[in-house]
């Protein structure tokens, strides 16, 4: 299941609308097939295993970290081809709360005289799906906030120039924290004080770039911008206020930007339509890399599911912009909604973690 667990996170980021799930097919003690989730989220990570095992999965035990579908979408059933196969035991990590699915797929391999088992690895497997299960249970996705904090809690200069907080190291795992997320999400504001790619700078991973999000309710994104630049290549989705100027959204669209509009409030848009919109669009797992302003809103609104606390070992000074615009750091870190999951060195700087409770 371990080996399952790995296979599947293959699979983060690229796998949506659909969960990244890991399957291990094993027979005598000898794995035999492997599968994940492939790119769009098909084919499935049941289905990749059993085509790797062939004839051998006959009377094999199959390893997967989501209950296998039973229901017929643009693929079969994943519940069938186990029982074509000729699989003799199926253990899985977590039942699939999607009511498609809801233990019908295990309803369907008992049936078949399959025997099945749950429950191994669940909290791990609840957190390789949070985003499927979030999605599902709530409409909207699962939230990661990222926030880069200096000794004295500062995120910005003065006048909100930018600063580099963290080392090379830390760097690099935030571009991992990108490939692994379906969308990242910034504020108008950050894009003109900084015109970001929003990419994965990693090595041969800027394909596995996720879609870049802009809050802006006036529709102010310039066309000059690197983001509408690249936004043939890599999406971008501009989430605009229901009365932003129409002009604005066409020279958007023009440029290969899709443009998505909903309620404003006090001239801020809302965070909870605006989730709800990118669920509706398939997005499961959704990084939060804007400045202050954009991570106070999310935790504010209790809106954050998990963040990630980068420190690193500079000061900034009194004059500098708090990493939590009008909030003090331990509204996110002695929330009630939060606990501290784990604490990591990396490079000079020291990675903390929360999840929801």
């Amino acid at each position: 299941m371990q080996l399952a667990l790995t296979l599947g996170r293959r699979g983060l980021g690229n796998a949506w609308p659909n969960p990244a799930v890991g399957a291990v097919a094993v027979k005598d003690g000898i794995v035999i097939g492997r599968g994940w989730t492939q790119p769009g989220g098909r084919p499935h990570a049941e289905t990749e295993a059993l085509k790797q095992a062939g004839d051998a999965a006959r009377g094999a035990t199959l390893y997967v970290t989501l209950e296998p579908c039973s229901h017929h979408g643009k693929t079969p059933p994943c519940a069938d081809a186990i029982v074509e196969a000729g699989i003799a035991r199926v253990v899985s990590a977590l039942e699939d709360p999607n009511p498609r699915v809801a233990g019908q797929g295990y309803e369907r391999l008992r049936a078949a005289g399959i025997a099945v088992s749950a429950g191994l690895c669940a909290d791990e497997a609840r957190r390789a799906h949070a985003g499927h299960i979030r999605r599902i249970l709530d409409g909207r996705p699962h939230v990661m906030l990222k926030l880069a904090i200096t000794v004295d809690g500062k995120a910005a200069l003065a006048g909100r120039k930018p600063v580099q907080i963290t080392g090379e190291e830390m760097r690099a795992r935030v571009h991992l924290m990108r490939a692994m997320s379906d969308a990242i999400l910034v504020g108008i504001g950050t894009v003109l004080a900084d015109d970001p790619a929003l990419t994965c700078r990693l090595p041969g991973m800027l394909k596995a770039s996720p879609v870049r999000v802009v809050l802006d309710p006036s529709l102010r994104l310039p066309p000059t911008s690197q983001l509408v630049a690249s936004a043939s290549e890599i999406p971008v989705w501009v989430i605009g206020g229901t009365d932003a100027p129409s002009e604005r959204e066409q020279a958007l669209s023009d440029r290969g930007v899709a443009v998505m509009r909903v309620p404003t409030h006090d001239g801020k848009l809302d965070l909870t339509a605006l989730l709800h919109t990118l669920a509706e669009r398939g997005i499961t797992r959704l990084m939060v890399e804007g400045g202050p302003r954009v991570a106070a809103s999310f935790v504010r609104e209790d809106l954050v599911d998990e963040a990630v606390l980068l420190h690193g070992p500079i000061t900034i000074g009194s004059d500098g912009v708090d990493a939590l615009d009008g909030l003090p750091l331990g509204a996110l870190t002695a929330s009630p909604n939060l606990i501290l999951s784990g604490v990591e060195t990396v490079g000079a700087d020291r990675l903390e973690r929360y999840e929801r409770r």
